[in-house]
């Protein structure tokens, strides 16, 4: 089973958000970097760049794979994890600490984290599908 931590919230797309004040941290579930297996590459939307709760914004590849990242909240993206241009397996190592991908400003913190699944409803909804 993959690991979920408590102090997160999830999309049905494996992103995970993480509230810091008033950002939210997103990155990939361990599900979702698991299932990739050896991420080779990963390219986010600029800094500045507007996203409503869904859209695509950036993309990870691996030697199996390529999937899109969908942002799970409404917002502005005001930092991009540099890190995982020069070292993409990061995400591979720790996908819930130095492999975050993105923060956002949210735009209605409350409404986006209301949207999202808790650690229990991400559990379930993987044990479902």
């Amino acid at each position: 089973m993959s690991e979920v931590p408590d102090d997160r919230h999830y999309s049905k797309e494996h992103e995970w958000a993480q509230v810091k004040g008033d950002l939210v941290i997103v990155g990939i579930t361990d599900h979702a970097q698991n299932s990739l297996h050896e991420i080779t590459f990963v390219e986010i939307s600029e800094v500045g760049t507007v996203v409503k709760a869904g859209d695509e914004c950036g993309l990870v590849e691996s030697m199996k794979a390529s999937s899109d990242i969908f942002s799970p909240a409404s917002g502005e993206i005001v930092e991009v994890n540099g890190e995982l241009e020069d070292a993409p397996e990061i995400v591979n190592e720790d996908c819930y600490g130095k492999g975050w991908m993105f923060k956002v400003k949210p735009s209605n913190l409350d409404v986006e984290i209301a949207s999202l699944l808790d650690a229990k409803g991400y559990k379930a909804f993987l044990e479902s599908s």
